[in-house]
Order: structure tokens, then sequence, then C-alpha cells
């Protein structure tokens, strides 16, 4: 007892010589640094988007589009509190746009994405071309491209927000830049992306003016839905994944993003998946129907617009109540080019 005292003291004493050379022992550290499998910070959660609503209206009493910049309610996970993150290495927000208003032009190293939840006339233009934001649409904005806001029509108008500012705070790569009026100059008629790269034909030369991220920027949903509701013909749903497509940039069929993935879940009325769990932390939102979901051991019903997470490792599974609809997103893309992307599927 007296040599184990002795050795502990020994052995600290040589651990406080090495902290004051600006070191630390590996073998006192290393279970954490290498654990057996992923340990997600984040918990499983679900937002109500009848409980987020009523607060992002009162927002809008409270200051206009232009004084915020960007008037958002950011979703954070009650795990990572204070931190700005819905999982890991995800931002998440709803933001608001009310009727005549303009969020002005600016541009960030971040990569942001734009799911649309609700109301008629959200604009926004992207890189000089502008398109209309309709509910379901997942809208593109990439890193370092300008890029604003406004509603144009006697609606408010509300999308879900997803940025990879978690990762880009980590590498230590954020940069920010006003531009010189509300309003960026449009140079290209509406729908001049489409046109070039999203009809299933591209340009002789083609090459995405956003470096990695998709030359396309507007994803409508009522494509989207069509192409899932085909595919659910054609084929059973895969049971652990349902019917799901996946957002490609047209140019090399991968993901859209460099960043962040974004796919679509089509769940037949009354399918329910078999459990299944990847490395990547998932934020999900009803674009249509009503699922029951089980994420991480927490149980949720999910409305039309609500939003929720599974984070990273955790095992998750879906029941639709009704013909439903799940847009995704999550960092899969950056595992997988790291090689680090690992999914497990257990039994149905």
């Amino acid at each position: 007892m007296t040599m184990q005292t002795s050795t502990e003291a020994v052995r600290q004493e040589f651990y406080d010589r090495l902290a004051e050379k600006d070191m630390a022992p590996l073998w006192a550290v290393l279970k954490g640094l290498l654990p057996n499998e992923p340990r997600s910070k984040a918990r499983p959660h679900r937002w109500r988007y009848d409980d987020v609503r009523p607060l992002m209206m009162e927002a809008g009493a409270l200051l206009t589009a232009e004084e915020a910049e960007r008037r958002v309610l950011v979703l954070e996970n009650p795990a990572l509190k204070g931190m700005s993150r819905a999982t890991a290495t995800i931002y998440a927000g709803i933001q608001l746009i009310l009727p005549g208003e303009t969020a002005p032009a600016h541009r960030h190293s971040p990569s942001a994405l734009r799911f649309m939840l609700e109301g008629e006339g959200a604009i926004t233009a992207v890189g000089g071309e502008r398109t209309v934001m309709r509910r379901g649409d997942f809208v593109i904005t990439p890193s370092w491209a300008w890029h604003d806001h406004g509603a144009e029509g006697n609606d408010p108008c509300a999308w879900l927000d997803g940025l990879d500012v978690p990762l880009v705070q980590f590498l230590e790569a954020g940069f920010n830049e006003h531009y010189n009026d509300k309003n960026q100059a449009i140079i290209r008629p509406d729908g001049d992306s489409m046109a070039r790269f999203g009809m299933n034909m591209l340009p002789m030369r083609a090459q995405s003016p956003y470096g990695l991220t998709t030359p396309i920027f507007n994803y409508p949903y009522e494509r989207s839905r069509a192409a899932l509701v085909a595919a659910a013909a054609g084929a059973a749903p895969d049971k652990h994944e349902a019917v799901s497509l996946r957002y490609v940039n047209p140019l090399d069929g991968g993901w859209a993003m460099p960043t962040m993935s974004a796919w679509m879940m089509h769940l037949p009325a009354g399918f329910e998946t078999a459990p299944i769990r990847s490395t990547d932390g998932i934020v999900m939102c009803v674009a249509e129907g009503r699922v029951s979901t089980e994420l991480g051991g927490e149980r949720y019903d999910l409305e039309e617009r609500d939003v929720a997470v599974a984070p990273g490792w955790a095992w998750r599974r879906f029941r639709a109540e009704r013909d439903s609809f799940l847009f995704c997103f999550s960092d899969r893309v950056v595992h997988e080019k790291l090689g680090l992307w690992r999914e497990e599927r257990g039994a149905a």
C-alpha cells in the first residue's frame, strides 16, 4: 500500500513537470483519444415547429431582417448549449423573412443549405442569379458565394438553415464579407443554372462556378417528390432506408456539397424501417406526412416541418403514419472523403 502511494506520487510529480514544459503523458489520455466506438457529445432531440413558429414571429416583431442581418432562431442541441450546434459539426436554425424585407447580401467561407418550410414569394439570389424558394425546395449557398434573401409575396417566409460552421471553426478557416449594397447585382436570368446543368444535359466544357459545390443551387421539391414516388412504384423500399434518393452534383455524380450530404427519404404509409446507425450526425425535417421515430433510444412523433437530430453512431428507425417525405442532411460526405464513414444495419 505504501509502495503504491509512493509510485502514484512520483508519477504525479513527473506529470506536473511535463505540464510545465507543455507536454502530457499519452498513456494517461489514450482511452479518451481512441474509444472503442464513437461517443457523440450531441443528444437526440426534436424541435416542434408549432413551438418554434410563435417565437419566430415574435422575433419578427422585435427587429427587422436588415437589423439582424439574418433573423434566425438557432436550434441548439441540448448537450451543446451556447455552441450554436445541432450536431458536433453542423449548425441549424430557422430563418424568417417578412413581406417586403431583405436580408442583406454577404458571403462567407462556410457552406449553407436552405430547406423551405412555409410562405410564398421567398427569393434568394446566389452568385448573380435569383430563384424562388417554394415549400420543400432544397437550396444551396456555396462557400464564398454572394447571397441575399427577400420576400416578395404577402406571406411570412421561413426555412431551415444548415451550415458547416462548426467544422469551419474547428479548422480555423472562416472568412466573412459584406456586399456594398443590400442586394447583389443580378447578371443571369432566373432558371439559368437549371437550364445548363439540371436537365440531364451539360455544357460542352462544364464546370461549376462554385468550385466543389454543384452548379445547381435550387433542387425543387416538386421534382424530388415525383422521383421518389416513381422510385417507390418501381421497387420495394429498402428495409433500412425506405426509398431514399440523394441530391447530386451533375458534374461528377457525387454529393451536391463538399462538406454536407443531403438526401430525401420517402416512407410509404405504414412502412417501418429496421434499425440503422452510422458515424455521421443527421439533421432531419419532415417535408410532408407524419413520422414516428426512435433516435438513440428516444422516441419522437414528427409532424410536418418538425426538425430532429440523430447523433453519430446512434441507432435510428422510422415508421410512417401516412405517406411521408423526410429531408435529411449530415456530415457524411466529410466522413467518406476521409475514409471514416461506417454504418451498421440491425435486424428487422
